[in-house]
């Protein structure tokens, strides 16, 4: 459902990206941990087909991010951490208002805000304008509004930034449900309890290279750590060294 085949992304003589190649299959939730810098945000905004890869390619549901930008757009959600919300429309009309442009009709956009507004606890401030909301409020909206329309695939770049804890529950049962209907969930984050709670597979990303891969318990026992922050830290130390 989402691949990565040998994805590369230079600036110059900089590769934010070295040759990843990764895959999240339908119904498996697949972490990716790395450093500020390692590049795993780059590699994510080349599958939302927001940067073009300098090498290699990515997939979403079999459409390549080169040459079928607009059909993995439509099969993908994707969370930008900087992503900023229209402050003059309230959280309800900004839901609504994307759920139209996935080319929802009137009606099923309606009921799709009714949802998520639900399924993101949002009830309390839904008609309250962006421009007016908490950080932690911005955020849960902007999730709403990257899967509105009930895509396959989700990519979420740090998706509880900002959240307290409340917050962050909400969007751990969403990633659950996500699952359980059988969507592929690619994030990351630097969280390393959200990676033991929701992960059925992690990925460590370093220099710009997918350094280790398979299960928590994988990636312990590869790094000879008894955790997994202390194999994080090892195994992205030994790839930077």
């Amino acid at each position: 459902m989402i691949e990565l085949d040998g994805l590369g992304k230079s600036y110059g003589t900089l590769h934010a990206v070295r040759g990843i190649s990764l895959r999240v299959a339908p119904g498996e939730v697949y972490a990716l941990l790395g450093a500020n810098g390692a590049g795993k945000t780059t590699a994510l905004r080349c599958l939302a087909t927001l940067l073009r890869p300098t090498s290699g390619t990515a997939r979403i549901a079999g459409f390549d991010v080169r040459t079928e930008p607009l059909e993995v757009r439509r099969r993908m959600g994707f969370l930008a951490a900087s992503m900023g919300l229209y402050g003059r429309l309230t959280a309800r009309e900004l839901l609504r208002y994307f759920a139209e442009l996935h080319g929802l009709e009137p009606a099923d956009a309606r009921a799709r805000v009714e949802a998520a507004v639900e399924t993101f606890g949002l009830a309390e401030f839904a008609d309250r304008l962006c421009g007016k909301l908490s950080t932690g409020q911005k955020q849960r909206v902007s999730i709403a509004r990257a899967v509105v329309h009930d895509p396959p695939a989700l990519v979420l770049d740090e998706p509880t930034l900002g959240l307290d804890v409340l917050s962050g529950e909400a969007i751990y049962r969403f990633v659950e449900r996500a699952r359980e209907r059988g969507r592929a969930v690619l994030f990351s984050t630097h969280q390393m309890s959200e990676v033991e709670l929701l992960a059925d597979r992690v990925g460590i990303i370093a220099g710009g290279r997918l350094v280790a891969e398979g299960t928590a318990d994988e990636v312990v026992a590869q790094s000879g750590e008894r955790s997994l922050a202390r194999a994080f830290l090892r195994l992205a130390t030994e790839a930077a060294a």
